[in-house]
């Protein structure tokens, strides 16, 4: 009798164990619901930046690769400096309010030469692993391919090139997410998959350049669609025209069609940048700058939202180093507008917010501007 019931105890815990690691073939629901009630969902959003998209960089613009692995070592997250993720982060993360995270990811330094482009397995299972501590917390999250969309393509980005090489583009774009979208068909609908990131086509005229972008988010899809598993309604994150509100609100540029009208439209929000990216701008929260927010997040509602066409703001931020009161009013008051209506924002950390080692809020009232932006509470946030 003991024996059985060890047996069953045992049983049950690997059943247990599978649906919370997202093995096996129960890995998820796919619920009936639309995009935009998913993204309701969603209340604070975080990314785990400098990390999974890591990758050997030209960062500086020296045309030099400043940051590259040792020699004989593989790229891997603890490359730009900040130490592995863990389980202990994401419940961290969990804790202190949000329940969505984005989980860039780049590829270039993993994938394997034509035609198969086969991604390092090592790689591919070190992103399973981080997306399941994240999923298994019943948090949202999004992967994507990252800086293989960057702009330094003499170093390893490569998605670019499709302005004058869009075959052979999209023959290496199509192994990569044929590969990832078999790994992870059977996730639940919690697993969001994004295009790219923050692509764009200057090197074209318009409308050629929003063409070539179109065709790939379209593209994106329709491989997607024609995937195993869940895949057939998963639901779709579309990169905007470098993911500029602006820009992608231009006429040009079009949302793909889709068939089980799944997808969600990747927005990022850097204005002014000299703030949002540098120290050149230490301050903000003039009337201005505020009017000019409210402005754009006006904007992007209108544009979709409006019309049926959810939308998630995949990064926003400010510089470290510039004054605080500025970053917590302009974190706060623009989650605050996208909040009320009904846009999820997910702060950009790489690890200047969220110390990974302490795990420890560099400030924390940073977190709690936050929660209450998305309370629900009809306020008007200040600058303290």
């Amino acid at each position: 009798m003991k024996l059985k019931k060890l047996t069953a105890l045992l049983s049950a815990a690997e059943l247990t164990l599978c649906l919370f690691t997202a093995c096996g073939e129960n890995k998820g629901e796919m619920r009936d619901i639309t995009s935009s009630e998913l993204v309701s969902e969603m209340t604070l959003g975080w990314n785990l930046g400098d990390t999974l998209d890591v990758c050997a960089a030209d960062r500086d613009g020296d045309g030099k690769i400043n940051e590259a692995p040792k020699d004989g070592e593989e790229v891997d997250e603890t490359l730009w400096g900040n130490p592995k993720a863990t389980k202990k982060l994401f419940e961290k993360i969990k804790e202190d309010g949000f329940n969505s995270v984005r989980i860039p990811v780049t590829w270039r330094d993993h994938i394997g030469d034509a035609p198969g482009y086969k991604i390092s397995e090592d790689w591919m299972d070190r992103v399973e692993e981080v997306v399941n501590y994240a999923l298994g917390l019943d948090m949202y999250v999004i992967i994507n391919v990252h800086h293989d969309g960057g702009g330094d393509p003499d170093f390893g980005a490569w998605i670019r090139n499709a302005s004058y090489d869009y075959d052979n583009v999209m023959v290496k774009y199509k192994a990569v997410w044929t590969q990832i979208a078999e790994r992870f068909e059977d996730y639940s609908d919690k697993l969001i998959f994004e295009s790219m990131n923050e692509v764009g086509f200057d090197d074209l005229r318009s409308p050629e350049n929003y063409n070539v972008l179109n065709k790939m988010n379209q593209e994106f899809v329709d491989l997607i669609r024609s995937s195993g598993g869940n895949n057939l309604k998963r639901h779709l994150l579309i990169a905007g025209y470098y993911t500029d509100i602006t820009m992608t609100c231009s006429t040009l540029f079009k949302m793909p069609d889709d068939p089980e009208n799944r997808c969600i439209l990747s927005l990022h929000y850097y204005t002014p940048w000299q703030f949002c990216t540098t120290t050149q701008q230490h301050n903000w929260g003039s009337n201005s700058e505020i009017a000019e927010m409210k402005r754009l997040v006006g904007e992007m509602t209108s544009k979709f939202t409006d019309n049926g066409v959810p939308v998630i703001i995949g990064e926003y931020g400010s510089a470290r180093g510039n004054d605080e009161a500025s970053r917590v009013f302009f974190s706060e008051l623009f989650v605050k507008l996208c909040h009320e209506s009904g846009i999820p924002a997910f702060l950009w950390d790489n690890g200047s917010g969220l110390d990974r080692s302490t795990l420890e809020w560099q400030n924390p009232g940073l977190v709690t501007a936050l929660n209450r932006a998305v309370s629900g509470k009809d306020y008007e946030p200040v600058k303290e």
